[in-house]
């Protein structure tokens, strides 16, 4: 492959107890990599402002990776763009007429004050959480973000069991967790998938086409054409949930990764 015209600077080498990270320039992009026992190199963006990691095997040697990563500047530029001019949600206080976003409808906060165990409920168009009395911002976010996690585990049970039959796999555990850089992942090699926590404020339908993402994995593990093909036959329209999950704003963050 003709490389002419990639500017390429020397390579910088950070060394941490996790992993050996080089830090390699491929015309203005600067690019994270990070050495793995796996058998592909894996390439992500991430946001808020379009990082670039590339995951690489043990042994491979950086020339191989820059001319990898240089074969797909077009694609990383478009997704810099992408990420940078998403809206995003402005941090959550938690006071009252908050607005909070539930499989997709906006209700309003409503902060209550009681000497009980934390809750949250929905009524009409309202959001009303319970917590003790004093309690700080960040007690306050974890009251809702589990209360998120237990509206998602309620749900994933008969989502699994559905789509185990009709793709035919078997999921040997499913986790909801908060994740700031994937709506969901999967392990093929151990039947385990991981869900945003972050699903809960989404439509209900992304939720399903996120698992049925990840299920699909179990057949197929990268996203080739025959991956692509698996969605096209069980979720036609998952294109459109996933332009819809681009669509809104996400969620505020201090990324890191």
């Amino acid at each position: 492959m003709n490389c002419s015209g990639i500017k390429f600077l020397r390579t910088l080498r950070v060394r941490s107890k996790a992993a050996q990270v080089d830090q390699i320039q491929v015309g203005d992009i600067t690019v994270d990599v990070v050495r793995k026992n796996i058998k592909n190199i894996h390439l992500r963006v991430y946001p808020p402002h379009g990082a670039v990691r590339v995951s690489a095997p043990s042994r491979t040697g950086l020339q191989i990776i820059r001319v990898f990563v240089s074969s797909k500047l077009g694609w990383i530029k478009k997704q810099q763009l992408k990420l940078r001019s998403q809206d995003r949600e402005p941090p959550r206080e938690y006071l009252d007429s908050e607005s909070h976003w539930v499989w997709g409808k906006r209700y309003l906060l409503n902060v209550i004050e009681a000497d009980c165990a934390p809750s949250v409920c929905l009524e009409h168009n309202q959001m009303t959480l319970s917590v003790r009395p004093g309690s700080p911002l960040h007690k306050k976010q974890a009251v809702v973000e589990e209360w998120h996690r237990n509206l998602i585990r309620e749900v994933l049970p008969e989502l699994i069991a559905k789509w185990e039959r009709i793709l035919d796999v078997k999921v040997k555990s499913c986790t909801v967790r908060k994740m700031k850089t994937r709506w969901g992942s999967c392990t093929p090699r151990t039947g385990r998938i991981r869900i945003n926590t972050h699903l809960a404020s989404k439509p209900a339908e992304c939720l399903e086409y996120i698992l049925v993402h990840e299920m699909a994995h179990l057949i197929e593990p990268s996203h080739n054409r025959r991956f692509k093909s698996l969605m096209d036959q069980f979720v036609p329209k998952w294109k459109f949930y996933q332009a819809e999950l681009n669509r809104r704003p996400v969620n505020h963050e201090d990324w890191n990764y």
